[in-house]
């Protein structure tokens, strides 16, 4: 048996010259390739190595522009202001003031006060105002409302949405050259006439607002948003305005005085 074996081993030796060769080969660097592909890239390749896509990558929705992204609820140099009315006199068909709302540049809220109205409300308007008998019971009465909204707004940049309206409400005015009014700005005009709110937040800003009952914290929102996106261009056609009226009133002719001397009698 143990015969059999050392012939078995014999057999398969490997002949002189096969290990020889083996050994040639190993020298001149066939060696077995890596398993891991990782090794065999060329780190100086031109595309490089694939980036793997995370489960982030998916595509996140883009923030809401009406969210402040600052904290900061001083009053600014820029401020929103946005009514909701109550409906007055014998059928509630005339508008009356019932809530004032102002935001700063940041559209955090500064004011926002229900109106108890000089006249008695015969319409309350929910469907629209969101204003409700409740609301006006603690209300504070309008000339208040009003003295302190216009302490507010004095001498600042005021932006709105057709607030002429509001105005109204309040019986207040306010300096022209510090208007910015949404529903006059030459780029939101479709075909020269004033366009919705809830249109211009849908098409600039990208989100929906008015759905059922108005916030005035929320439009105030989309109208600073909507000044505060087209601010350079808007400023610069101010100031080109003011200085072309400057430069027609300087070309203006003046116009010669008449004398006020009766001819001498001949």
């Amino acid at each position: 048996m143990a015969d059999q074996l050392k012939n078995s081993k014999k057999q398969f030796q490997l002949n002189p010259n096969w290990a020889q060769l083996r050994e040639q080969l190993s020298s001149n660097g066939f060696q077995k390739q890596r398993s891991n592909p990782s090794e065999t890239e060329n780190p100086n390749s031109i595309l490089g190595k694939r980036k793997s896509r995370s489960s982030d990558d998916s595509g996140d929705a883009p923030p809401n522009p009406l969210i402040p992204t600052s904290s900061d609820s001083s009053v600014t140099d820029v401020i929103g202001m946005d009514c909701e009315m109550v409906g007055v006199s014998s059928v509630g068909n005339r508008s009356a003031l019932g809530r004032v709302t102002l935001v700063n540049q940041w559209g955090n809220v500064i004011y926002d006060e229900y109106v108890r109205p000089v006249e008695r409300v015969v319409d309350f308007r929910t469907k629209i105002s969101g204003i409700r008998p409740q609301h006006l019971k603690k209300a504070k009465d309008f000339r208040v409302v009003q003295k302190e909204v216009a302490e507010l707004i004095k001498g600042r940049i005021l932006v709105g949405h057709a607030l002429r309206n509001d105005f109204k409400a309040l019986l207040l005015g306010h300096q022209k050259q510090d208007i910015r009014d949404t529903s006059e700005y030459k780029h939101f005009l479709r075909e020269g006439r004033s366009r919705a709110l809830r249109n211009l937040a849908t098409e600039v800003l990208g989100v929906e607002i008015q759905n059922g009952e108005h916030c005035p914290i929320e439009d105030a929102r989309a109208a600073m948003m909507l000044y505060l996106k087209h601010r350079k261009e808007w400023e610069k056609s101010i100031k080109d305005f003011a200085r072309l009226k400057e430069k027609q009133k300087k070309r203006k002719p003046k116009k010669k005085k008449r004398s006020l001397r009766r001819p001498a009698p001949e």
